[in-house]
């Protein structure tokens, strides 16, 4: 059985993590980094919240009896969220950073990242090369296996979207309608990115995955996730 650690657990594939995570037969226990009261529909005794609105306390928190045999990302704000482009960083990358450093302090083997399809510490775009910057680090930390999803566009319900993302997700929401084909190449459903994470995570666990860094495109994303448990 193996257990997991979990941050953006209230995010949009984060949030699909959780609830996969806590119907996996695999997983013993989900830790789960939350700011807020977190969904339990089912009551699952297999979650443990870590909770604290000081999200600078979030590293010192890592579980380390036991240590978790995964730690999944899906951390992530907009730069409107955080108030400017330097706050979004704090989140996105330095957060995510320092909790990737905890895991692998604690002993965690295994990381998984929701990224970007644009992800370059080498883009001209801020947010593309703050996710390259971010995968950077974290493969630097030396993980016996590092996992980077690299989603297109998020499909699915948000809160906080701006007008174009809205557009563009009932597009895409609209063409997988009429065919998967029309969609698949650019966008995925959040739910399938976060099985497609699960799944590349418990295949790391499980020896079928060699040690190093497994980066997932769109193409392999959609594949793990349409994969059942």
């Amino acid at each position: 059985m193996a257990t997991a650690a979990l941050v953006g657990s209230t995010g949009l594939v984060g949030s699909n993590i959780l609830s996969q995570l806590l119907a996996h037969p695999s997983f013993s226990s989900v830790y789960a980094y939350t700011r807020r009261e977190l969904s339990n529909p089912t009551a699952s005794t297999k979650l443990t919240p870590l909770s604290s609105t000081d999200s600078s306390t979030w590293p010192s928190l890592f579980p380390t009896a036991p240590t978790p045999t995964i730690f999944f990302s899906g951390l992530g704000t907009t730069r409107g969220q955080a108030g400017g482009l330097e706050n979004q960083r704090k989140i996105d990358l330095d957060l995510n950073y320092d909790l990737a450093k905890a895991a692998k302090e604690a002993g965690c083997d295994t990381y998984v990242l929701i990224s970007s399809a644009s992800a370059s510490s080498q883009s001209m775009l801020a947010y593309s090369k703050m996710k390259g910057e971010l995968e950077d680090k974290v493969k630097d930390l030396g993980f016996k296996h590092t996992v980077f999803l690299r989603p297109g566009l998020i499909v699915g319900t948000r809160q906080d979207s701006r007008a174009p993302e809205a557009v563009m997700r009932g597009l895409a929401t609209g063409l997988g309608k009429l065919s998967p084909m029309l969609k698949n190449s650019w966008a995925q459903d959040a739910d399938v990115i976060a099985r497609a994470a699960v799944n590349a995570g418990l295949q790391c666990v499980d020896g079928k995955k060699e040690e190093g860094v497994w980066v997932l495109g769109q193409k392999e994303i959609i594949r793990l996730g349409e994969e059942k448990k």
